[in-house]
């Protein structure tokens, strides 16, 4: 009569906030999302989503699987999937991601590889090396 609630085994629900007029000096490791409204200075590993506010920053490293962007970050980003730049951001460092979207008026002042590139770069080096030994 009543359905059970399905979730995916693998997907993790929670949701870790660092609210606004708070600030967190360190790394965090976590498997949920993050949402930053105050300001952190560190290291930041999940394997979730990231969004950073627009009063949010960040000083440091984020390592993600998706990322949106209100706010201030400066350090390296590396985004797995998609990073989404609003028209509010400010970025400042080296970035690495699958694909970058990014709305007018973000300002994007940095070095940034895409994986997807990297991937094929690296094959096709590959079978160059491999053409080569043949011939």
């Amino acid at each position: 009569m009543f359905s059970e609630k399905k979730t995916n085994p693998g997907q993790v629900l929670e949701r870790n906030i660092i609210g606004k007029n708070s600030s967190f000096v360190g790394d965090i490791k976590s498997e949920g999302d993050f949402r930053i409204d105050g300001k952190v200075e560190g290291n930041i590993k999940t394997s979730g989503r990231v969004v950073i506010g627009k009063e949010g920053m960040v000083d440091g490293t984020i390592d993600c699987s998706n990322a949106d962007i209100e706010g201030k970050f400066s350090g390296n980003l590396n985004v797995d999937e998609l990073l989404s730049l609003k028209s509010t951001a400010t970025i400042n460092g080296e970035v690495v991601l699958g694909k970058l979207s990014v709305e007018p008026g973000a300002n994007f002042n940095a070095s940034c590889n895409m994986k997807g590139n990297i991937k094929a770069l690296k094959n096709e080096q590959q079978q160059n090396r491999k053409a080569e030994k043949t011939a």
